[in-house]
C-alpha cells in the first residue's frame, strides 16, 4: 500500500491510498477480510453511492457483476461479500446508506435480474439496524456528489475511485465527508416514500 507523504504503514497514517491494480485478482477475498473487520470493529455506517449499489446490499447476481472486469475465479470473493451482509443484522450497529437514481436503475443486469436487486433494496431498507434512503433526480439540487464513499463511526472516510481507494482518518478530512453526507442526505427520501420511488421504478424497468 502506498501512504500518503512517503510515510511508514503504522496507526497515525492519516491518508492511504489503496490500488485497485494490488487487488488482482488474488487480493480481492483479503479486500473483503478487510471490510469485514472494519464491519466488525464499528458502529455507525454512513453509504453515499451515487453510481451503483454497495456489497451490503447486492444481490448474488450483482455482486458477481461488479467483479467481472477483474480477470479469474471471483467465487471466493463473491461467497465472502454476500457472508458480510449478515452484518446488516446486528442491530448494535446503525446503517443509512443512500443511494441516487442512477445509482439504483443504472442497468447494470439484465432487467429481471435488475428488479430482483430493487426488491433487495426494498427488504432491507425495513430492517431494523438500516435506515435505506433514494434521491430521486428531480427538482433543484445545486450540489453533486463526486465519488462513492463511507465513513465509518466518526474516525475513517474511505473514498473510492476508478483505480483505487482513499481512506481518511484525519479527524478534518472525515467531518469534512460527514458534512457532505448530512447534505446529500437532507435530500435523500426515507422509509415508505423510498420505497414506492424502488417500486415505481422497478415498474418502469420491466414495462
Amino acid at each position: 500500500m502506498q501512504h500518503a507523504g512517503g510515510e511508514s504503514n503504522h496507526s497515525t497514517v492519516e491518508a492511504e491510498w489503496q490500488s485497485s491494480w494490488l487487488q488482482q485478482p488474488a487480493g480481492l477475498s483479503r479486500k473483503q477480510n478487510e471490510l469485514a473487520e472494519m464491519e466488525r470493529t464499528s458502529t455507525e455506517f454512513r453509504y453515499l453511492l451515487p453510481s451503483m449499489v454497495t456489497g451490503l446490499l447486492a444481490t448474488p447476481e450483482y455482486a458477481a457483476a461488479s467483479l467481472a472486469h477483474i480477470p479469474g475465479d471471483h467465487s471466493d470473493a463473491v461467497a465472502r461479500k454476500l457472508e458480510r451482509q449478515a452484518v446488516l443484522h446486528d442491530t448494535s450497529k446503525r446503517f443509512t446508506f443512500i443511494l441516487t437514481e442512477q445509482a439504483v436503475r443504472w442497468p447494470y443486469l439484465p432487467p429481471p435480474a435488475m428488479a430482483a436487486q430493487i426488491d433487495r433494496l426494498a427488504a432491507i431498507s425495513q430492517l431494523s439496524a438500516v435506515r435505506l434512503g433514494v434521491i430521486p433526480l428531480v427538482g433543484h439540487m445545486p450540489v453533486a456528489p463526486l465519488n462513492t464513499f463511507t465513513v465509518y463511526d466518526a474516525r475513517t472516510a474511505t473514498v473510492e475511485t476508478s483505480t483505487g481507494v482513499m481512506v481518511f482518518r484525519s479527524s478534518r478530512d472525515v467531518s469534512a465527508y460527514l458534512d457532505e453526507f448530512a447534505v446529500y442526505e437532507g435530500y435523500a427520501r426515507f422509509g415508505e416514500e423510498a420505497r414506492d420511488r424502488l417500486s415505481a421504478w422497478r415498474r418502469q424497468l420491466l414495462a
